[in-house]
């Protein structure tokens, strides 16, 4: 279909023909369903239409499954067989096929290596991530102050962890002018970022960073490019990947221009495993995904969320999502039942059955849908059989991937990473300079210091009355002056420079 995509038809019991039309697909929408009802066969077909429509896509594959869009299915394919039968059932005159890929992976394992810097992912976000408390988030905003203040670019962890180093040095100044900032929080985000490090963070951040417009690329015959990112093992760290999709929608928003209605979307994005994004977030966090769900559809984007329930999603963020496949939903509890009657409301309701008893009977494969139709109005919630879909049902081999890879138009643009001077190095710099400079100063003090002695030397009476004179003095400096000299010329020799050394820039030196 010219201007939608297909999504499934009906037989003997089932409605209409369902499609999604392009005009509104910015509008955004919902994937739901339990766990084996079909959910990813329904990402997997959208993905295909997109593409096939010249949109460009954006999705995560937490599960390893959907490499196949790589691959052409065939009717021969163990996963394909139970398919054709349903093909036929709802008219689709099915053509396998397969779709231009790019592989990322934020841990750069099974795809082209994903980076922000620590400055694009900015002070709200990172707090998100580590957990922290307000105090410490408050602390971290004026880091973030400080490195926009004195230059300091914020590229990778290590940048960050060195800032913090000096902000803690300088705490009692930093405190006059942006409030209490203590060493406790200080130290209490420098233990978040090594348990962030070591949960794969130290991957995502760094340069080259991330080029936008290398996600919205279409192929010379007009398909759009589909971004798949490898979320499998990422899947260990919930919140380094909910925050990392957060970010790359704020950055869509923050940098695309508005487009008011487009004919079809710039650019559909699916945010897979919804619930992460939502679970224990604090209010401003999930206040700004609802405003960036609000307004992105004006720049041509649209966001669809994939969850096992509906009740995953805050309410206002799901009265923005027009579009849903209502997979089935399982009640055995009051809990379960009460949620499952709440999914049922939202939907424009059809006098031919109960949707609450149809989302709790549909099988695989099968969904409750409604997609908006002219003007943009909710369509009435219709029982629908999911189309099968033309590339490969599971994934591709290893060496079916490396060979996509290989031939990406990414290929070597983001392997290699770079590391220029940025704010561990120059703070480094600085204290290194500080600590020639305090050398310096003292050598020039020893050399005035002796040019005074040799002067007084030159001028000094040998006789007897000035010896003696001299005995008397040194006699009455008594035990205590002695050590004191003694200790003096220790700090002028190599050891006392050592010591200044240390003082000054002994935290980054030998980094």
């Amino acid at each position: 279909m010219n201007n939608g995509i297909f999504i499934g038809g009906g037989g003997e019991g089932y409605g209409e023909a369902q499609q999604l039309l392009l005009e509104y697909a910015n509008r955004h929408g919902l994937i739901a369903g339990a766990t084996g009802t079909g959910k990813t066969v329904t990402l997997q077909i959208l993905a295909e239409g997109f593409s096939a429509a010249g949109v460009p896509v954006f999705l995560s594959d937490v599960k390893g499954d959907l490499s196949g869009l790589a691959k052409s299915g065939t009717a021969d394919f163990k996963l394909h067989a139970p398919f054709m039968e349903r093909a036929e059932t709802i008219g689709l005159d099915l053509q396998y096929d397969a779709f231009p890929v790019t592989f990322w992976d934020l841990l750069g394992e099974q795809g082209h290596p994903v980076r922000t810097t620590v400055a694009e992912m900015g002070p709200l976000l990172l707090s998100t991530l580590m957990g922290l408390t307000e105090a410490q988030e408050g602390v971290l905003n004026v880091a973030f102050r400080v490195a926009d203040e004195e230059g300091l670019p914020l590229l990778d962890l290590e940048d960050l962890q060195s800032l913090l180093v000096w902000v803690g040095q300088n705490s009692k100044d930093l405190s006059l002018r942006y409030g209490n900032i203590s060493t406790a929080s200080v130290g209490a985000i420098q233990r978040d970022l090594l348990v962030l490090e070591n949960q794969g963070g130290k991957n995502l951040f760094g340069e080259p960073a991330l080029d936008l417009t290398d996600m919205m690329h279409t192929e010379a015959d007009g398909r759009g490019r589909i971004n798949l990112l490898a979320s499998d093992k990422l899947m260990a760290s919930p919140k380094l990947y909910a925050t990392f999709l957060l970010w790359l929608l704020s950055e869509l928003f923050e940098e695309l221009p508005e487009v008011g209605n487009p004919d079809k979307p710039k650019l559909v994005f699916f945010f897979d495993e919804a619930h992460l994004l939502f679970d224990d977030a604090p209010k401003a966090l999930v206040d700004k995904v609802e405003q960036v769900a609000r307004l992105i559809r004006s720049k041509g984007v649209g966001v669809y969320f994939i969850t096992q329930n509906p009740a995953d999603v805050p309410e206002d963020i799901l009265g923005q999502l027009g579009n849903r496949v209502q997979h089935a939903l399982r009640a055995f509890t009051a809990k379960d039942q009460k949620e499952l009657k709440q999914a049922a409301d939202t939907y424009r309701p059809n006098p031919a059955f109960d949707t609450a008893e149809a989302i709790r009977e549909v099988g695989t494969g099968e969904a409750v849908t409604s997609m908006l139709v002219d003007k943009g109005v909710p369509g009435i919630v219709e029982r629908t059989l999911i189309r099968p879909p033309s590339s490969q049902l599971g994934p591709i081999t290893k060496a079916e991937r490396a060979a996509v890879m290989d031939a990406s138009p990414m290929a070597g643009k983001y392997d290699e990473r770079l590391d220029r001077d940025s704010a561990a190095e120059m703070l480094a710099k600085r204290a290194e300079d500080a600590a020639k400079a305090a050398e310096q100063a003292e050598a020039e003090e020893e050399q005035a210091e002796e040019a005074e002695r040799e002067n007084k030397k030159g001028r000094r009476y040998t006789g007897s009355n000035v010896e003696r004179s001299t005995s008397r003095r040194s006699s009455s400096k008594g035990f205590g002056s002695a050590i004191a000299t003694v200790v003096a010329k220790e700090l002028k020799g190599t050891t006392g420079r050592r010591i200044v050394r240390g003082i000054l820039g002994g935290l980054f030196k030998g980094r």
